[in-house]
């Protein structure tokens, strides 16, 4: 994947993250902060109010838009629509919860690519988003397959469920984590084998996503941004675990990232 830099502010990417919630702070944090490490130019998370407020706290790099409440609601998303058409790419979903009809409300108002991360595949079916990367875990890509195929998931065997999958993704890339990440299209897929076992622990797959919405936004390929991004955040893990081994966290990974990006 080739990215080439420009010489004016903005032009080399920005990205929206809409997240956050009060049981969940720190998702969408390492979430943008990770986009600013691939090298755009701007980050802006939308979350409630207090949320926000301490999301700022954690890097004065990030921009913040406040909402009223505890929680995002339907209420606030003609605001983030409107603010969308700012940006190149739209994260939805770190540190959310599951609020479907506000996410529903954002995919079919936001013509921007999205990254689709966490709360939010839980609550859609894959008729709902286009020009997405779905970065679901294996538990999230269960409850999207359930609620796109209507069929029975394959307990033992993940080559049905995938291929049924493919069938229903249209224009989206997904991208499976597990111990080696199935990326994969309607017609094309890709197996990414970086990684450790070390990177089970929460804030690793918010770092993922994060990545993959900065490589879009420079890029505009949904495709090998989620290719480079699986990549990357492997070999990040692989670092981390020889330099700390179990004992690292996914705030010593997103300081660290700035290594892989090149």
């Amino acid at each position: 994947m080739r990215i080439t830099r420009k010489d004016i502010k903005g032009q080399n990417g920005k990205v929206l993250v809409v997240g956050g919630s009060r049981e969940y702070v720190g998702a969408p944090a390492l979430a943008a902060i990770a986009a600013l490490r691939t090298g755009v130019d701007i980050v802006t998370v939308c979350a409630p109010e207090r949320v926000a407020w301490q999301i700022n706290s954690y890097s004065p790099d990030l921009m913040t838009r406040k909402f009223l409440g505890e929680e995002l609601a339907p209420t606030h998303a003609k605001e983030i629509a409107a603010l969308s058409e700012h940006y190149d790419v739209v994260l939805l979903g770190p540190g959310l919860g599951e609020k479907k009809e506000f996410v529903l409300k954002l995919l079919r108002d936001i013509k921007k690519p999205f990254v689709i991360d966490a709360d939010a595949l839980k609550v859609i079916a894959l008729d709902v988003p286009t020009n997405s990367i779905l970065t679901p875990n294996p538990k999230e890509f269960r409850i999207l397959y359930e609620n796109t195929v209507k069929k029975e998931f394959d307990e033992l065997d993940m080559e049905p469920n995938i291929r049924a999958m493919q069938e229903k993704l249209g224009n989206n890339i997904m991208l499976l984590k597990g111990p080696e990440d199935i990326i994969f299209t309607k017609h094309r897929r890709h197996t990414n084998k970086t990684g450790h076992n070390s990177m089970t622990r929460g804030g690793t797959g918010d770092i993922l996503a994060g990545i993959c919405a900065g490589f879009l936004a420079q890029s505009g390929n949904l495709f090998d941004s989620a290719k480079e991004a699986a990549y990357i955040n492997g070999r990040l893990g692989e670092f981390m675990y020889k330099q700390k081994s179990y004992g690292y966290t996914a705030f010593d990974m997103v300081e660290e990232l700035w290594r892989f990006i090149k």
